[in-house]
């Protein structure tokens, strides 16, 4: 990270952690706030949380990789999450998440090398009967088929 985005984003870390009297039994909630200021939580920043509450960078770490929710690798500006849930799986997730691994040549986990999309998959969004379900951002897709994504992609430019 550049020095001066690195120093402010650390104060507003900073800020967050007192929001929440510096309470070691807040670190969810303060990652979560965290997390909404890049998108992700990098190592400089699950260190200046751990010495803001002084605990050890392990203990934060090791709530970042245990919840999925958490990621420590940059997201694109839109990420997409295409749910595996049971009725999404067997009513064709799997063929969208191809076609989108496709049509951005990426796979899970990635980032396109401009920063647009992320790709990721998950269990459950909670709307079962639009099966097959995609969310782009916060919003919901659903009922899609692998012809759709090109065309919900270009809606991006």
């Amino acid at each position: 990270m550049a020095d001066n985005l690195l120093c402010n984003i650390i104060e507003q870390v900073q800020t967050i952690c007192d929001k929440h009297g510096n309470n070691p039994g807040e670190l969810i909630n303060i990652l979560h706030e965290a997390q909404h200021l890049m998108g992700y939580l990098p190592e400089d920043m699950q260190r200046a949380i751990a010495r803001k509450l002084g605990i050890p960078v392990s203990k934060v770490y090791g709530v970042v990789s245990f919840y999925t929710f958490f990621t420590m690798t940059p997201k694109g500006r839109h990420p997409i999450s295409v749910c595996m849930g049971t009725a999404c799986y067997v009513r064709g997730a799997e063929k969208l998440l191809e076609e989108f691994k496709r049509q951005l040549g990426i796979e899970v986990g990635e980032t396109t090398p401009d920063g647009k999309f992320s790709l990721d998959c998950l269990r459950c969004v909670g709307a079962c009967g639009l099966a097959p379900v995609v969310m782009i951002g916060e919003k919901v897709y659903g009922r899609l088929q692998p012809i759709d994504v090109k065309k919900i992609l270009d809606d991006f430019e």
